[in-house]
């Protein structure tokens, strides 16, 4: 079993050491997760605390200086540790609730400063400067500190109105025996709207609970005592149900419980290849499997977004990044989660009944970022074989698309895409009428895209801001019409023009992996008569050195990154690069296993060379899916041929449907691309 099983909590400290590089060749996938990847600066915005998947509940640290998460891995103070964030999002992170600071002789300004640390999928240890050692583990909404202290004085500080960047809004709890029991409201990612969560701390070995400033408090230890303990619960509907998660089992189980939990979804997707990739493979994708957060109870109970408490039979899903993920994130746990996802569908799909808006209401159930493009992801999932229900929220699904922008040349692409997305929909509902109409308004993206992207002379073309873009330049954004590649390649000009101005895009270092606008254009080849480039790109973009020029202002006078963009350390990614619960790790396991989505709202995946000489997806239906490089050498990363179940392939992608349905598909690759291969019978949006 994993090194955290060790009873001895001193030893345990000792034993897990946070960046493994020696590790055994029978390793497990959990063994090969290192949580300190991106957890210093801004190169990810994650964190090493103790979590589940999908569970609002994260036990970690809060360090000084902090990142978006709570925690940077260079530094040495500690302020505690809390209990809630969302891992590698902007605005300065969302979470940070419920702060518990072990202290020494009821000083609550006791210092803390890092002496050795450890952690694992589910587990957080660290022992202080003073001896002060603290460990933590959670499950399901379920979470346990255990702290030990060097001599008699233990103690315990708690804040209930501790939260991220001082978005504490309000709170209410009652003090029992051996409780504080409540609930916090605060604001969420970039002050936009608030969530409740309900609580409960039980605590151990202690003398007194007592008020020492408003939402403060001191929790002594017992006369000679040296160990102390809280168990925490967590829900989103009431303090009951957060007294209900409160078990009786000591750390290491819950530890081990919870390893057991990670490697079950660990094991989805078994790689076999050199060992550094593996590591690096299993850190990222434990990173996609953190959010979005299961908020409903074992009843069905949820909030939902107007604050009423609905039942549902589906578990129902909270903590989103849709508009960041959709691309990415999404699509991976439809593929190799569906148990995940179909639930997580229905949960989008019900934002709709209960007025969803864009960022956060101010009646959420968690933390949670922005829902931009949830139709996309209602369309994807429909047409990848989820039941979705589109006639119950077909009126909601048109006031949203009514609703849309077109004021900047960013907004009028992305909310075309939207209209798209509609008009597919309305024909699923026999709507031809309506369909028509907004898969006309899907068309007038033509016209915008002549109007601000066509000419390639004007100055501003590489600047970010410009012409009242968020977060991306004309150069990134001119790509996106993911539904319409085949009218996008007409209106530059033919197969030609757009290859030489791909060309272009990448040979003057426009692409920027460090945000998504663009996220999708290197593999725009495999719509285009050279798709061997996309498999160049995606190797390079993934284990090679590359230029990353930081356009915004904010970066003025920052010199171009050059290195590699994913490194297995705690600064992982390219600087100002955010992890965004889950979408930019996703992107890298998905094109490290050889695939990447097409078109979302498509149920099509384009093809690539594997990182890995073998690649399997296993469901718990019992099929699997093999991927495997006939002649593999990690140098190469050209596909020569492919067969899928034994016949040839000739075509450069797969749908949902032959993935999912098992089989194996038998890749060659080569050191030189085969300009022949993936040039037949081409998947390539379109709406003609």
């Amino acid at each position: 079993m994993k090194k955290i099983l060790v009873s001895s909590l001193a030893l345990l400290i000792i034993a897990c050491q946070p960046l493994k590089n020696n590790s055994t060749k029978g390793e497990s996938s959990l063994d090969k997760v290192n949580v300190f990847l991106g957890s210093s600066g801004d190169h990810g915005q994650m964190s090493p605390s103790a979590s589940s998947p999908f569970n609002m509940m994260s036990i970690g640290p809060q360090t000084y200086p902090h990142i978006h998460s709570g925690y940077e891995h260079l530094a040495k103070e500690f302020r505690g540790f809390t209990h809630s964030r969302i891992e590698g999002v902007g605005c300065m992170g969302s979470g940070g609730n419920l702060l518990i600071k072990p202290i020494l002789d009821g000083d609550t300004k006791t210092l803390l400063l890092k002496k050795q640390e450890s952690a694992s999928p589910g587990f957080y240890g660290v022992t202080f400067d003073n001896e002060i050692q603290a460990q933590m583990s959670v499950k399901h909404n379920f979470g346990i500190h255990h702290y030990k202290f060097p001599r008699k004085g233990a103690g315990l500080f708690i804040d209930l109105s501790h939260a991220f960047v001082n978005r504490f809004v309000a709170e209410e709890h009652e003090v029992n025996s051996n409780t504080i029991s409540g609930w916090i409201d605060t604001q969420t990612t970039c002050d936009k709207g608030i969530y409740r969560i309900y609580y409960i701390l039980e605590f151990s070995n202690f003398a007194t609970i007592k008020p020492i400033k408003e939402h403060k408090y001191l929790v002594s230890g017992l006369p000679g005592a040296t160990e102390m303990e809280v168990r925490v619960g967590f829900s989103s509907v009431s303090t009951a149900y957060a007294k209900a998660k409160i078990e009786t089992m000591p750390l290491k189980d819950l530890a081990a419980q919870t390893a057991a939990v990670w490697e079950h979804h660990l094991n989805r997707i078994k790689v076999t290849g050199e060992k550094d990739r593996e590591d690096l493979f299993y850190s990222l994708l434990y990173r996609g499997l953190q959010a979005p957060f299961l908020v409903s109870e074992s009843d069905g109970s949820y909030k939902a977004i107007d604050g009423s408490i609905q039942k549902s039979i589906s578990p129902i899903y909270n903590g989103w990044a849709i508009w960041d993920n959709y691309r990415e994130q999404l699509p991976m746990l439809s593929l190799a989660y569906p148990e995940r996802f179909g639930p997580i569908v229905n949960s989008i799909a019900n934002l709709y009944p209960y007025g969803k808006n864009n960022w956060a209401t101010k009646h959420e159930s968690s933390p949670t970022v922005r829902t931009e493009h949830a139709i996309v992801v209602l369309l994807d999932a429909y047409r990848k074989g989820y039941p979705v229900d589109f006639n119950t929220i077909k009126d909601s699904l048109i006031a949203e698309v009514d609703r849309l922008e077109y004021n900047s040349p960013d907004k009028a692409l992305e909310s075309s895409y939207d209209s798209w997305a509609l008009s597919e929909i309305l024909k699923i509902t026999k709507d031809s009428v309506l369909s028509a109409k907004y898969f006309n308004k899907a068309l007038d993206y033509k016209t915008y895209w002549k109007k601000d992207f066509a000419d390639l002379s004007q100055k501003d073309i590489d600047k970010m801001p410009a012409r009242g873009m968020y977060q991306g330049t004309v150069w990134q954004y001119r790509w996106f019409v993911p539904f319409d590649v085949s009218g996008l390649k007409k209106l530059i000009g033919g197969e030609v023009s757009f290859l030489k101005q791909l060309d272009l895009f990448f040979a003057e270092d426009n692409y920027n992996h460090a945000n998504q606008p663009d996220l999708q254009v290197p593999g725009m080849y495999n719509a285009s008569a050279q798709p061997w480039k996309s498999q160049k790109l995606f190797r390079n973009i993934m284990l090679d050195t590359v230029v990353q020029a930081y356009f915004n202002d904010n970066s003025k006078g920052i010199d171009s990154y050059i290195g590699r963009i994913y490194k297995n350390q705690p600064q992982a990614y390219v600087r100002t690069m955010d992890d965004d619960a889950g979408t930019m790790s996703s992107w890298f396991v998905m094109r490290s296993i050889g695939l990447s989505p097409a078109n979302i709202g498509s149920p099509v995946y384009y093809l690539t060379a594997p990182i890995f000489e073998s690649v399997k997806l296993n469901w718990e239906n019992g099929k699997s899916f093999h991927i495997q490089v006939s002649n593999y050498n990690k140098e190469h990363f050209y596909v020569q041929s492919a067969q899928l179940n034994g016949q040839p392939l000739f075509r450069n992608w797969l749908t949902q449907e032959e993935i999912s349905s098992g089989g194996t598909l038998i890749l060659e690759t080569a050191a030189v691309p085969n300009e022949k291969w993936g040039i037949e019978n081409q998947w390539i949006s379109k709406t003609e």
